[in-house]
């Protein structure tokens, strides 16, 4: 009985808050629209090419071990504070411990031993999925520009004269990747503006055809300032620098249309710079060529920004 003669504990509002934080809790966890089917991917979405699944992995793995240490610290936080907690009838300092060797060795190379495990995966998978293959069977050069995207498609189009290790309107790119092109590539484009939109879909943004079971090299190069090539199911993105080039390839393995964004604050409208992804089969993939050339889509669009002095020494320096 409190001292006012109420039997009202004063445990009760803390009680009280404590279910309210939990339901709230609860309501979170369940009003995500996610299934158990999902919760596995931990936000991730459905993999679409065979090399998201690494990246998939990475990303639980290092959910799993960040709870562990979570559950770690909270439990050693709600120990001290319950088992530590001020005594009511006692107002002596509890004995101190300072200067523990074997504690401060402890909480000193734990630490290290779990960012060099971090480390070691991130570096692994890393390593993994920008190795390049001397010949992919598809070629994109995705160029980046205040406010959308252009698809330089590196292909010996029917229709489409020319050769792409050769053209000027691909100068920005190096040697190293133009080695990859395929011989007497004439190629087809196709560009965007924000307000551009799947026909299928609506999806605002301009659409990248790509064939399914195809191995697929991006060559990203940006007109301007620095943008992110990010094809959300593909777990897979990549910044688009004015002068220097970077590169990854994928592999779709789903048959589908698919958002894209820029991941990278590039202006005013950096929100508009959406895009589709259209993983078609092969043969409807050189058919959406032909139909770029009969629209008379046919060669580059500059790629854009030429390489810069240190990169080129970079360049030479790989070569």
């Amino acid at each position: 009985m409190s001292p006012n003669g109420s039997d009202r504990s004063p445990r009760r509002p803390m009680r009280r808050k404590l279910l309210q934080a939990l339901t709230a809790g609860l309501v979170l966890a369940t009003a995500t629209g996610c299934t158990w089917e999902d919760f596995p991917r931990l936000g991730m979405p459905t993999p679409t090419t065979e090399e998201a699944p690494r990246i998939l992995s990475l990303w639980q793995g290092s959910w799993a071990a960040a709870l562990v240490v979570g559950v770690l610290v909270w439990g050693l936080i709600l120990w001290s504070a319950f088992f530590h907690r001020r005594s009511r009838t006692k107002v002596e300092v509890p004995p101190q411990t300072r200067y523990n060797m074997p504690i401060e060795a402890l909480y000193t190379v734990v630490p290290l031993i779990i960012v060099s495990v971090f480390f070691y995966f991130t570096a692994r998978d890393e390593s993994e999925l920008l190795k390049l293959e001397k010949s992919p069977d598809v070629t994109v050069n995705v160029v980046g520009f205040q406010w959308s995207w252009c698809f330089n498609y590196v292909e010996n189009v029917d229709g489409s004269t020319g050769d792409a290790k050769k053209s000027k309107e691909l100068e920005a790119i190096p040697d190293r990747y133009k080695d990859a092109f395929p011989a007497n590539a004439g190629g087809a484009y196709d560009c965007g503006v924000p307000g551009t939109r799947n026909p299928q879909t609506n999806n605002p943004g301009p659409t990248l055809w790509l064939p399914e079971g195809k191995r697929v090299r991006f060559v990203l190069t940006s007109r301007d300032v620095i943008h992110s090539f990010w094809v959300v199911p593909f777990l897979m993105k990549q910044d688009v620098i004015p002068g220097h080039t970077n590169a990854f390839e994928v592999t779709p393995n789903r048959e589908g249309t698919f958002l894209g964004k820029c991941a990278e604050l590039c202006g005013v409208d950096h929100s508009r710079m959406l895009f589709n992804v259209k993983v078609v089969s092969p043969e409807r993939y050189e058919q959406h060529l032909k139909d770029l050339v009969k629209k008379g889509q046919t060669g580059y669009v500059p790629a854009g920004i030429g390489q810069t002095g240190p990169e080129k020494n970079r360049e030479s320096n790989i070569l």
